[in-house]
């Protein structure tokens, strides 16, 4: 039976953010007086929400800040991340056409992730306009992926049974995410994480491009 929706991860799989969060996590560490992060070394930072991505790169860099002080520093980096959301974010070469495709068909289209919710959706609708019939991010009282209660929600909000879901995204705890919900996963060898992090936590597809993607998806 073919799939009657599609849901993405966001940073790594529906754009190309490595960057981006660089500039801001090291902009806002700098103001603390804390030296900057490498940009690649963020890929192994990212993807359990802003609150560990804030606990991550202070320990990267050797800080240890009392509780009030760390709500001072993901205040900044929210602050400068909400000023200019899209700086230095793109699109990965091919999704622009493969999305609208895929809407063209009937297929309902979701992101889910760990970003914050006003940051994922502002950069969905700068990158996607008008493409994905749900978006959401990280809200204040639902789990953060892996538990599957968010993308649950979110596949009832496009009426779609789990079963007929196709969860995409480039990190273990997408792979995860799918798994818990009881949906089908694929794994992006575009984004942050390794083609081995996919299937160790038991990828059921691997998409080099989205053009395999699409693949992936007709074939259901």
């Amino acid at each position: 039976m073919p799939y009657s929706a599609c849901i993405f991860d966001l940073d790594g799989t529906l754009a190309d953010t490595l960057h981006s969060i660089a500039h801001f996590g090291n902009g806002t560490l700098e103001a603390f007086g804390y030296p900057p992060i490498d940009p690649i070394e963020y890929k192994q930072l990212v993807g359990n929400g802003a609150d560990l991505l804030m606990r991550r790169m202070l320990a990267r860099v050797g800080a240890k800040l009392s509780e009030e002080e760390l709500k001072r520093f993901r205040a900044e980096y929210d602050r400068r991340y909400a000023d200019d959301p899209m700086a230095l974010v793109g699109a990965y070469p091919g999704l622009p056409y493969v999305l609208p495709r895929l809407r063209e068909s009937g297929m309902k289209l979701g992101v889910l992730s760990n970003k914050p919710d006003d940051m994922t959706r502002a950069i969905v609708a700068g990158l996607y306009p008008g493409i994905f019939h749900a978006v959401h991010g990280q809200r204040e009282g639902i789990p953060t992926k892996p538990d599957p209660a968010a993308v649950l929600a979110l596949a009832e909000e496009l009426g779609a049974a789990p079963g007929g879901v196709l969860y995409i995204g480039d990190s273990g705890v997408d792979m995860d995410t799918a798994k818990n919900a009881g949906m089908d996963s694929c794994g992006v060898l575009w984004g942050f994480r390794s083609k081995e992090e996919l299937l160790e936590h038991g990828a059921m597809y691997l998409a080099g491009d989205p053009a395999e993607l699409e693949k992936v998806i007709e074939k259901r």
